[in-house]
């Protein structure tokens, strides 16, 4: 077991982790920003340490912070939570370079798991149903307008290196497409520090329901359920139900089979 452990997120999802951490009787540390050092999470903490000013390429998404307030605190691990550092296959190697360990995958799985759409040919190339899309990385408002003519709209832009509904943009027409394809990149840009863009086709009438997936070190792994995050705003889930209401019992054990597969 750890011996004291950094927080690196905030809000909820701080305070969930800092739960966890005193039911297993291991101390923690909350990083915080300016912006949150009068939230529930700082207030709660055993011991609270600020790593920079509001914005969050300045603070939450700051390696050199958050490996320094780890080791100033005595801190031996690292937990990110999810967002800001939690799929950063160089932020997992960092932590390791510090003797930090990351509460997390290894930065080689991270690594190849950074780009949605190199995940998407993975699963494709392993015989998995993923949904019709580009042929590969958007390059430019040409190859973007070529693709989608050739696929059919409407379609969904989405950035390569991230989620969350940031820079997410359903279009319906060419004209949308050249309106948006800018704005999708400069989002991503700003989200996830990278403006790689892709397209899948967008399949009216459906339902969003995703797996989660608990993997060891040794390869074995467990599916814990699915959830259901059909109700959202902005391609942003607003409410997650498990299990899903709109599955059939035949469909929800294949779909858990396909996620342990992948």
């Amino acid at each position: 077991m750890f011996a004291k452990i950094l927080i690196a997120n905030r809000g909820e999802i701080a305070v969930r982790i800092l739960r966890a951490c005193r039911d297993l009787g291991v101390p923690a540390v909350v990083a915080y920003s300016d912006a949150d050092r009068e939230t529930l999470a700082v207030r709660l903490a055993d011991e609270a340490i600020c790593i920079g000013p509001a914005e969050a390429r300045k603070s939450y998404l700051n390696q050199p912070a958050m490996v320094s307030a780890a080791l100033i605190t005595g801190c031996d691990a690292i937990h990110p939570g999810y967002g800001f550092l939690s799929e950063d296959a160089g932020f997992a190697e960092v932590c390791a370079a510090h003797d930090l360990v990351f509460i997390g995958p290894r930065a080689e799985v991270l690594e190849k798991f950074s780009s949605k759409y190199a995940v998407r040919r993975m699963l494709a190339a392993n015989g998995l149903p993923t949904v019709p899309g580009s042929r590969g990385i958007l390059t430019d408002l040409r190859d973007a307008l070529d693709q989608a003519s050739a696929a059919g709209y409407p379609v969904l832009l989405k950035p390569s290196a991230g989620g969350g509904g940031r820079g997410m943009r359903l279009i319906r027409s060419p004209r949308e497409l050249e309106t948006n394809l800018p704005l999708s990149r400069s989002e991503a840009q700003a989200a996830f520090g990278d403006d790689s863009v892709y397209f899948e086709k967008w399949i009216e009438e459906s339902r969003h329901v995703e797996v989660q997936v608990l993997i060891d070190r040794h390869g074995n792994g467990i599916h814990l359920g699915e959830r259901d995050c059909s109700v959202q705003r902005r391609h942003q889930k607003i409410i997650e139900e498990a299990p899903s209401p709109a599955m059939a019992e035949q469909a929800r054990e294949r779909l858990r089979d396909l996620a342990i597969r992948s």
